[in-house]
């Protein structure tokens, strides 16, 4: 009875592992198609915001066929949609790739200009009438990284057409650094730091001379002068002040809250 037991075991075991190999394979419904519909099916995923389907679809292609432009245009698909669902650390990895692997290619330009895109992140200034927070009070870092990704565009592709943007995001985010300068300034002199605060505003002062926040940051630093109690230094300041903005409104009391300087876009 005892054996027959077992053999009945045996037997039960054997056909569920029988039956698990009988169960039908998942099918690829893309492994029996062309670049070109691969390419077609991954844009039209893209295009309808299925980015996690288009990504798949543009890797697929990549793998499949490695040479040629689908290839290299499947490559910058993905950093586009990996951009579009909001994951910045994959679409970084893949411009980079990108350059890394095609430093030539006719359409490089685009990457530097997606990469710029991709740190600039000006999402917070777009929904500004809700969240009435400055862009220039969050962490610079990315600002730092759109800038020198906007800069080398203009430099090394003055003719491209993303030059213009570029250019005019440039000028936003050498102003966005300079109010970040201020805005630090600004909180040290709040706290009774005033030797901070001079030097935060003299950053601003030095390293972005043609930024409008340059105005702010020199009566940020005639105020730290004049609470430390050096009249020579705060006088030598508002002269340079009342030069470079001699109707500035910071002579009769501040200027009056009017639309932040960020909300260009």
């Amino acid at each position: 009875m005892r054996n027959r037991s077992f053999k009945i075991a045996a037997i039960a075991l054997a056909l569920s592992l029988s039956g698990c190999g009988m169960l039908p394979e998942k099918v690829d419904e893309t492994r029996t198609w062309s670049a070109s519909r691969l390419y077609s099916e991954a844009r039209d995923e893209l295009a309808s915001g299925n980015y996690e389907r288009a990504i798949q679809h543009f890797e697929k292609l990549e793998s499949r066929y490695p040479f040629g432009t689908y290839a290299q245009q499947a490559q910058m698909e993905i950093a586009y949609a990996h951009y579009r669902a909001g994951e910045q650390p994959e679409a970084l990895a893949a411009v980079e790739r990108f350059i890394k692997l095609h430093p030539n290619h006719p359409n490089v330009d685009y990457m530097y200009y997606l990469r710029g895109l991709i740190n600039f992140n000006d999402r917070i200034g777009f929904l500004s009438f809700l969240s009435r927070q400055d862009p220039s009070e969050r962490d610079p870092k990315a600002a730092r990284d759109a800038f020198d990704s906007f800069k080398q565009l203009a430099e090394r592709f003055p003719d491209s057409v993303y030059a213009k943007d570029a250019i005019a995001r440039l000028k936003y985010l050498v102003n966005a650094m300079a109010q970040y300068e201020v805005h630090v300034a600004k909180y040290y002199y709040r706290r009774g730091a005033y030797v901070a605060a001079a030097n935060r505003a003299q950053i601003a002062v030095a390293e972005y001379r043609e930024a409008p926040a340059v105005e702010e940051a020199l009566f940020v630093m005639a105020q730290s002068y004049d609470a430390m109690g050096m009249t020579k230094l705060r006088d030598d300041t508002n002269r340079v002040l009342k030069q470079n903005f001699p109707n500035s409104s910071y002579f009769s009391g501040g200027p009056k809250e009017n639309k932040p300087w960020w909300q260009i876009w």
